[in-house]
């Protein structure tokens, strides 16, 4: 199954656990009127009021964190292929015969780096593709530091190393972005938290006489579209919401290395 079948089975197993709740909710509200129709709402109000603030509190939460980390990432994309291509451009600095083995493996780092977080990759090959970065990276710099020092420019040095430490380093950066998230607790509270408010909100619909179903399917779409939306954003390599086109950045500057 793919991710996005998976993305979208997800939403409907949520959605759909969230109207059964509702329904049950509902008529476990009936049979409480039909006992006792004065005690039925007595002092639910304020215990209604504190289950959905906490769950509007958690939304936001867990959403701006989400978003905001979302974008983070597509701008730490950005960030490498400035530092790159930064890079890149210093090594204009060095003679002319040192340049060219030094720009060919601009160009596999390029590659390779493209190929990290292609969409196809599974946890193994990122651990495998991470070894192998640092080799790609240790053989840029041994190329690197004596052509600077022979290079005609005294200022090589000075310019082109601090730029290839900021390359490299950035890697570790998306990396660490990659793998920080929110302890799946903070999750699996907020998804305890919608179906706890499906349920009470199914019993606030027992006064009526029928089913409100534009009520409780909106409920359901909506608050389930908003959890989901919350964990893609959150898993942007896994999901629909996908990070890949930033990824476009890199490409189009590997697109410039000739």
């Amino acid at each position: 199954m793919s991710q996005a079948m998976i993305a979208i089975v997800s939403f409907l197993l949520l959605a759909t656990a969230v109207l059964v709740l509702i329904e049950l909710g509902r008529r476990a509200g009936m049979r409480r009127r039909l006992k006792d129709e004065e005690a039925a709402r007595a002092g639910l109000g304020a215990l209604e009021g504190a289950i959905f603030g906490l769950m509007g509190l958690l939304v936001a939460f867990t959403f701006s964190g989400a978003a905001s980390r979302f974008d983070t990432r597509r701008s730490l994309i950005v960030q490498e292929a400035n530092s790159i291509g930064t890079a890149w451009l210093r090594l204009d600095l060095l003679r002319p015969t040192a340049q060219p083995p030094l720009r060919r493996l601009f160009r596999d780092y390029v590659e390779f780096r493209l190929v990290m977080y292609a969409p196809t990759n599974t946890p193994e090959t990122r651990a495998l593709h991470h070894s192998q970065l640092g080799l790609l990276q240790s053989n840029i710099w041994a190329l690197a530091v004596p052509a600077a020092k022979e290079a005609v420019d005294s200022s090589a040095p000075a310019l082109l190393l601090p730029a290839l430490n900021d390359m490299f380093d950035i890697t570790s950066t998306r990396s660490a972005a990659a793998r920080f998230h929110p302890p799946h607790i903070i999750y699996l509270m907020l998804i305890l938290l919608l179906l706890t408010s499906s349920l009470i909100a199914g019993h606030g619909l027992a006064g009526g006489r029928s089913r409100s179903w534009i009520h409780m399917i909106s409920f359901a779409v909506i608050m389930s579209a908003t959890v989901w939306l919350i964990i893609d954003l959150e898993y942007p390599r896994i999901g629909l919401l996908r990070i890949e086109p930033a990824d476009r950045v890199l490409a189009d500057l590997r697109a410039t290395m000739q």
